[in-house]
């Protein structure tokens, strides 16, 4: 048996709420909501009841709004009926004596007219990714989006306040705003996707401006402490590419962003080399780059193992690390790196295929 004296298991009060370890569940979605409703059902109770050792789970993305929907059976958050499925699962989880946070997202130009009534996407500008969409009919491209009006954009602000006062319902913990990836607040931060000449674009400030108002907005529905966000600035997808007015446009956002003494930022950092890019200074790690722009609690996410999530906390670069994959098949997975027990696989072909299987299945170890 491993000692539990790992910086991993030491406690930690992260906003308002007491963390008993570092180990954060990141978000995964895993399309079980399989509902025209998009209510939560009691097998997605189960499944983060079984993972309630994490310090923190994070909620697979939850859609604020039927505008923000971008792929099918993925809970929403957006009215009374969801909040109370949702309440089934923060029961769950705080029954086994855990902690929840809902993460919140809009998908933007990923989406597709086939999951928004025959609508077009949102998004900052009619600039397309072009990028694969889980649709009712199979995968299918995205399309050209609808560039946003002002009041579309007043309309998504307010959805983000609504969906944290329903999270609050809902018996959540907290919010996270969903930031990262080639979704809607990535698209108003890009300066290829966002062709704004408005106040939510052009300038640096301006490109931020909407992130900022978002979670502004959610703060206004709670207390700073009940609140985060997830970036990830070097992400890379098809037309989806980093620039050089990446790294400045981030740097002044999380610069914002710790004014507003959220609970925390959590960092995706994604794997391959980035040698050569516009964001090679981040080869050594974002949660690191970004420490210089940020003095509240930072979240470490992409990749990580037990050995690489201790390195990064005692270097000082991160406060906490969030698991992904690894929780799929090891719901047990503190009580594993605690113990020194080997880590399942999972079962890729049923990460997304509805029901029981290779969801709430995986045995634990001990």
């Amino acid at each position: 048996m491993k000692s539990s004296s790992s910086i991993l298991f030491q406690p930690i009060k992260l906003g308002e709420i007491e963390l008993p370890n570092r180990i954060v569940m990141a978000s995964l979605s895993r399309a079980r909501t399989e509902n025209p409703e998009l209510v939560p059902v009691p097998l997605q109770a189960e499944y983060y009841r079984q993972r309630a050792s994490a310090g923190l789970i994070m909620s697979e993305g939850t859609w604020p709004s039927a505008e923000a929907i971008g792929a099918i059976h993925v809970p929403g958050l957006f009215n009374e009926k969801q909040a109370e499925g949702w309440k089934r699962v923060t029961d769950a989880v705080h029954d086994a004596g855990g902690r929840i946070f809902v993460q919140l997202g809009h998908l933007g130009a990923a989406s597709h007219p086939d999951l928004l009534g025959g609508a077009l996407p949102l998004a900052p500008s009619a600039v397309g990714l072009e990028q694969p969409v889980f649709t009712p009919t199979g995968f299918q491209t995205s399309p050209t989006p609808k560039a946003m009006t002002l009041g579309d954009i007043a309309r998504t602000i307010s959805d983000y306040a609504r969906g944290t006062r329903l999270a609050r319902e809902a018996g959540f913990d907290g919010v996270e705003l969903h930031g990262i990836a080639s979704y809607l607040l990535p698209e108003f931060l890009h300066n290829d996707f966002n062709l704004r000449e408005d106040r939510y674009g052009g300038s640096i400030e301006n490109r931020a401006r909407f992130a900022l108002d978002v979670l502004e907005a959610m703060i206004s529905e709670w207390r700073p402490g009940r609140i985060g966000v997830k970036l990830s600035p070097a992400f890379r997808l098809g037309k989806f590419q980093p620039t050089g007015q990446t790294l400045p446009t981030y740097e002044y956002l999380v610069s914002q962003v710790s004014k507003l003494k959220i609970a925390y930022v959590q960092f995706y950092h994604p794997p391959g080399d980035l040698t050569g890019t516009p964001i090679e200074a981040l080869k050594g790690g974002t949660a690191q780059y970004f420490r210089n722009f940020y003095d509240g609690l930072v979240i470490a996410n992409g990749g990580m193992t037990e050995e690489s999530a201790q390195a990064v906390i005692s270097s000082g670069a991160a406060d906490l690390v969030s698991f992904g994959a690894p929780y799929i098949a090891n719901p047990d997975l503190v009580e594993r790196f605690r113990r020194g027990v080997a880590l399942s696989s999972g079962e890729p072909d049923t990460y997304y295929q509805g029901g029981a299987d290779g969801y709430v299945d995986y045995p634990r170890a001990i």
